[in-house]
């Protein structure tokens, strides 16, 4: 395997010596006098290892360092510097860099430093595309089902892959929209190109216009270079706007503008860009009710409601949970080690009369904890978490309609009742209590109230 390494140092001879020196192992060699040349070359080459001096003039080796870290995580940064000392070797090190080199230095030993780097990168490039196929494996042959509601869905798919559409999917969250919307892209005229996704509700209201459309260097505090923002990224392919319902309105209309227009304007740079993309948007709140409340832009929901598409909740295709189930048990039992055959008919018994709140995504959730702790090939009702149980012994017995049988201890009936609702309310939130109390309406200090008084134990229930 070919690999290229970017040499950063403002010294051209020792530019010169480094890539003299690795080329002879076959090495690809680039180099770059200072850290902004030395983005550029990111941007443009396919690059395994950055090997960066300390001290240069304008962007330094620390600057140089945060910046590749932030925008390629994954991507080992070797520090040399002739001011060796402990304080600066610790802290590139906290900062991210793989390792440090001192000035002057010995051949061999920066021929076993750049070795160590490159295994580590191929071993993150295996782990990243095996991820990347067992992701798209789950994304696309995870839409799963044959029940009315989600034929429907499919049907919409296939209607509209391959056209340009924009495309706004709703429904509750975890109804899987994502997968959707990666299943159009996939299966749509801009399968080669870029799929890229934004969940709008994520990221600071402050942040969110330069994450959109790019900035130009120093158009803010912290704004060191240039950046391309996600319509740029997603240029010819796929832009996935997750959670729109929550986009701050003055974003809106410049969301609008790039929908209409199809050009962008980065923060600090009053020159237009044109951008070719298909966005495909999701949310799972009502946005005519928002639109009512002037929370939405009405122009910007028509100009997403091209093709709408709802999503059924869960409970509304339960005939899917059984092969849902299945298909979770086989690719997560493969995932942990283990060889998962199926559920016993008490299991699925139980899968199948729970409501699932949190929809598809309590329902992988639950499978996978299922998967871990099963002692044998086949998941049985015990291996399943408690809380499916609750809610249904709840039902059975805690609801007052005529002919309904009348519970001998109220007290405990109703105590069971109010189990339910916090044991489901958890599931929902995946553990999070301060999002299970906003869920069933009450205070956190009254939900930890009951949590107490119930002895429930979260740890316990939710993973």
């Amino acid at each position: 395997m070919t690999h290229n390494v970017l040499v950063v140092d403002d010294e051209p001879k020792l530019c010169d010596l480094l890539a003299s020196a690795l080329s002879q192992n076959g090495i690809g060699v680039f180099t770059a006098g200072n850290g902004l040349h030395a983005l550029k070359v990111l941007e443009a080459e396919d690059i395994d290892l950055v090997i960066s001096d300390w001290r240069m003039p304008g962007m330094d080796g620390p600057q140089l360092l945060a910046e590749i870290k932030s925008r390629y995580p994954q991507l080992p940064v070797i520090v040399m510097t002739a001011y060796s000392t402990v304080k600066n070797a610790v802290q590139s090190m906290r900062n991210g860099a793989f390792d440090y080199i001192a000035k002057p230095f010995d051949i061999d030993e920066l021929d076993i430093t750049v070795s160590k780097a490159l295994q580590f990168r191929d071993i993150l490039k295996d782990n990243q595309r095996m991820r990347a196929e067992l992701d798209e494996h789950q994304q696309i042959d995870s839409l799963i089902g044959d029940s009315p509601s989600f034929r429907r869905v499919l049907q919409a798919i296939e209607s509209v892959r391959e056209s340009n559409a924009t495309i706004l999917l709703t429904g509750e969250s975890g109804t899987g929209k994502e997968m959707v919307a990666r299943a159009i892209h996939k299966h749509g005229n801009r399968a080669d190109q870029p799929f890229v996704a934004v969940n709008c509700a994520a990221i600071p209201e402050g942040l969110l216009e330069s994450e959109m459309f790019g900035h130009r260097k120093g158009a803010f505090t912290g704004a060191v270079t240039d950046r391309i923002g996600r319509f740029q990224q997603a240029d010819k392919g796929t832009l996935f706007l997750d959670e729109i319902g929550e986009m701050p309105l003055p974003l809106q209309a410049k969301i609008l503008r790039a929908l209409q227009e199809r050009v962008i304007e980065p923060v600090g740079d009053p020159r237009e860009r044109k951008v070719d993309v298909r966005v495909i948007a999701a949310t799972n709140k009502n946005l005519l009710e928002a639109v009512a409340n002037k929370e939405f832009r009405e122009d910007l929901y028509y100009r997403l409601n091209v093709f709408p598409i709802p999503l059924p909740a869960l409970r509304e295709r339960a005939e899917d949970i059984a092969p849902l189930a299945r298909h979770f048990a086989h690719i997560l039992g493969a995932t942990a080690g283990k060889r998962i055959n199926g559920f016993s008919p008490a299991a699925l018994q139980a899968m199948s009369q729970y409501a699932w709140p949190g929809n598809i995504r309590e329902l992988q959730n639950c499978v996978e904890r299922a998967t871990i702790v099963a002692s044998g090939a086949v998941i049985e009702d015990v291996d399943l978490p408690g809380y499916l149980f609750a809610s249904r012994s709840a039902d059975n017995g805690a609801v007052f309609i005529e002919g309904s049988s009348i519970p001998s201890d109220l007290d405990a009936a109703l105590a069971q009742t109010e189990k339910s609702y916090i044991l489901a309310a958890l599931a929902q939130s995946n553990g999070v209590q301060a999002a299970a109390a906003q869920l069933i309406g009450i205070s956190e200090r009254s939900f930890w109230y009951r949590l107490k008084k119930l002895g429930i134990h979260v740890d316990k229930i939710v993973r």
